[in-house]
Parts: C-alpha cells; sequence; structure tokens
C-alpha cells in the first residue's frame, strides 16, 4: 500500500471556509488602507537571499535557523520570502522609485519560516503588510497607528487585542542603551542561555526579546530605555502620545519592547493579545529610518509599517469566521414549486445575496443540508406561500420564525 500522501509539515492547505475567512480579512484591509491612501503592490515569493541577509543580520534566528534558502541552477542562493518590508524596500530601489517619495503600500501574500508549527505559527503562512516609506516625524507613526487599530477593528477583533508601544529612540539613545545592557548582562553571563550569550557581544537589545525562561528573569531586573532617552528622542515620544490622545488610540507603554535591528528608530509597537496562548502578537511594527541606507538605497530615508498575521486574526475571530458568508437557504416543499424557488433564488444573487436552494431529497434531507451548509435562514416554500407571497423565514442560529412578504424576504 502507497504511503499517504500529506502536506509538507507547517503548510496548510486553505479549504473554501478558510479561504473565505481569509478572502474576507484581506478585503477589509485593502479597503482601509484604500481610505488612507495606500496602494495595492506585490513583490516576488523568491528573492535573493543577500536582501534579507544583509538586512536582518547573517545572526539574526531567522536568517541562521528559518529561512527557505536554497541554490538554484545559477548556484545563486534563493530564498522564500520571510518577510515582507526588506522585500518592498528592494522593490522600492530597484525600480527607481525615490523621486516618487512618499509612498505607500499595502501588500498581502505568503511568507515561510522554519518554525515548530503551532497554533497560529505555520511554516508558511500569510500577512497583511502596509509600509510608509518617505514619511517622517511622529504624526507619520500615530497616523499608522490609528490605520492599525482601525483594521483590527473592522475585523471584529478590537476589545481582545492591547495596544503596547514604546520608543527605541534615536541612535545616541540606543549606543548608551546598548552600553547599560551589556554592564549588566555581564555580570550574568554564565545564566544566559547560549543564544543570548552570543547576542551579548553582537547586540545586547536582542536579549530582551529571548523566549528562552532563563533569560525572562534576568530581563526582568534589567535597564530601561527609558532613562536613556535624548532629549530629541523624549520630544518625539511625548508629541506621539499627543496625536494618538487626538486621534482616540488606546495604548499602553511597554519599555520592554524593542527592535533589535540597527535601522530601527523611535516607534516600536506591538498588538497583542492573551487569547492565542504563547502566540500573543496579531499585528507588529515600527519605524525604520536607516533600511534604505544599509540596501544601497537613499541615505536615511523616513520610513515605518507594520506586519498582521491573517491566521491569527482568523483564530481570534473564531466563531465568525463561519458567519463571514451564511447564505439564505430557500427549501421548495413538491415539485410544483422548484421554479418559483429558483425566481426567488435568483432575484436574491441579483441583490448581491448569498442564496441556494435546496431541491434534493425529502424535506428532512433539505433541512439537513441548509444545516451543513451553515445557512443563517431557511424559507419554507410550499404551495400555499407560493400563493399568499408570504413566506416563513426562519433563524438558523436560535429558531424564530416570522412570516414575510416577499419584497421584505429581498431586503433582508
Amino acid at each position: 500500500m502507497s504511503e499517504k500522501l500529506q502536506p509538507v509539515r507547517g503548510m496548510k492547505d486553505l479549504l473554501p471556509e478558510q479561504y473565505q475567512a481569509h478572502t474576507n480579512i484581506i478585503n477589509i484591509a485593502e479597503s482601509i488602507g484604500t481610505i488612507y491612501g495606500y496602494q495595492t503592490m506585490a513583490t516576488p515569493i523568491l528573492e535573493y537571499s543577500s536582501v534579507f541577509s544583509r538586512t536582518l543580520g547573517e545572526a539574526s534566528e531567522v536568517v541562521s535557523k528559518e529561512m527557505y534558502s536554497f541554490l538554484d541552477r545559477s548556484n545563486d542562493s534563493i530564498t522564500l520570502r520571510p518577510e515582507f518590508t526588506a522585500a518592498i524596500m528592494r522593490a522600492f530601489i530597484s525600480n527607481g522609485l525615490h523621486h516618487q517619495l512618499p509612498l505607500k503600500y499595502f501588500s498581502t501574500g505568503p511568507i515561510f519560516r522554519y518554525d515548530r508549527p503551532q497554533a497560529g505559527r505555520q511554516r508558511q503562512f500569510h500577512q497583511l503588510n502596509f509600509e510608509h516609506l518617505g514619511g517622517d516625524g511622529p504624526y507619520t507613526d500615530a497616523e499608522m497607528l490609528k490605520l492599525a487599530q482601525e483594521l483590527l477593528r473592522k475585523l471584529g477583533v478590537l476589545e481582545h487585542i492591547t495596544l503596547e508601544l514604546n520608543s527605541i529612540g534615536c541612535t545616541e539613545s540606543r549606543i548608551n542603551y546598548a552600553k547599560a545592557l551589556y554592564e549588566y548582562f555581564s555580570s550574568y553571563k554564565n545564566d544566559l542561555s547560549e543564544e543570548s550569550r552570543n547576542r551579548l557581544e553582537k547586540n545586547p537589545l536582542r536579549i530582551l526579546d529571548s523566549k528562552s525562561d532563563q533569560d525572562k528573569k534576568l530581563v526582568l531586573n534589567a535597564p530601561i530605555i527609558t532613562h536613556y532617552y535624548s532629549k530629541e528622542t523624549a520630544e518625539y515620544f511625548d508629541k506621539l502620545l499627543n496625536f494618538l490622545e487626538l486621534l482616540k488610540v488606546k495604548y499602553t507603554i511597554n519599555n520592554r519592547l524593542v527592535r533589535g535591528l540597527d535601522y530601527y528608530s523611535h516607534t516600536a509597537f506591538e498588538f497583542t493579545t492573551d487569547k492565542l496562548g504563547a502566540q500573543a502578537t496579531v499585528l507588529g511594527g515600527g519605524r525604520y529610518d536607516g533600511l534604505s541606507k544599509i540596501m544601497g538605497g537613499p541615505p536615511d530615508m523616513p520610513a515605518i509599517g507594520f506586519a498582521a498575521g491573517i491566521e491569527r486574526i482568523a483564530l481570534l475571530q473564531g466563531e465568525l469566521n463561519a458567519k463571514f458568508m451564511q447564505p439564505i437557504a430557500i427549501i421548495p416543499i413538491g415539485d410544483d414549486t422548484l421554479e418559483h424557488a429558483i425566481k426567488i433564488v435568483d432575484k436574491l444573487r441579483s441583490l448581491g445575496k448569498y442564496a441556494l436552494v435546496e431541491h434534493k431529497g425529502k424535506l428532512a434531507k433539505k433541512m439537513q443540508n441548509a444545516h451543513k451548509a451553515n445557512a443563517k435562514y431557511t424559507v419554507l416554500i410550499g404551495s400555499e406561500e407560493m400563493a399568499d407571497g408570504k413566506y416563513k423565514l426562519r433563524s438558523m442560529h436560535d429558531g424564530v420564525e416570522k412570516m414575510l412578504t416577499e419584497k421584505e424576504l429581498l431586503e433582508l
């Protein structure tokens, strides 16, 4: 007997119900992006590995452990896209778009990371991504956070989510903070995980992101970046908080939240939840003014962006996923009512409503099929209903029934 075919571990099929949930999330994101002036664009799934190794750092966990990289027939190192920001910056530079700044881009698609599969984290997953290239100043940051908040509100998950916000400061602030962290963690060097001992010499800020329990205990008493803010950083952060108050964006300051890469500056943020276990972050981002220079583009070009995990949003939506496309099931009773039922379904569809006609089997089978299709309502049409032009509508959620005229039925 041949071995049963399975998908690659950590890579899942999107069956119709999951696909519809993803599509709904993407459509909402794109529509909100349009309101804020974002244009949709896409980058290839494959990039030269240097696009990510140069920007994320050879020693980063993503590059060293998680990237899907391989040599192609020309012996070039190619990588399946592990994140959007570097790919979009590469597209900006290679297409010579610096004369068109500022630019606002919305992208979506699969991301690939060789990580241990678990709830909300797969090896192929999907993201929403927003990047504002050429946008500088605290108001730009506040507007980006407002966009993220409205996106989560429209998706119906905001009430389960907290915005955690921090400033990682200007270059001067980060240099001084890194020195303080180095001194602190050096005194506990033997207690650090092996990975954090390596990070200590290269970039001690990354220890704050460690997933190791032994490191987390040490992080609790580590110096806080707030104490190392320059005047410029403090003023920038104060202005950002004022704009957030103006835009009614709720936040919690998390002084431990950092971005370890050198090109990040000032604003860092994560929208987190306690509903997904260990996978707390649903959406995260920050300002990365130094990335363009690293990649050979315009030096010190301001930019800010965020990415959100579609699978995690879908998990949060929970039971709502099944309600995105709940049909009205029209159920004819008897062969002489089938044509009338078909006409009703056709009228509902012409009005943009999801409707279907259950025409096979006995009444019990038709009701069973309507339930399986996750119908929101069922409408039984017998000869009496057809003659009177009134129909019995039943809510499949609570069983409540009421009589409707055809006009009322079409207005559902």
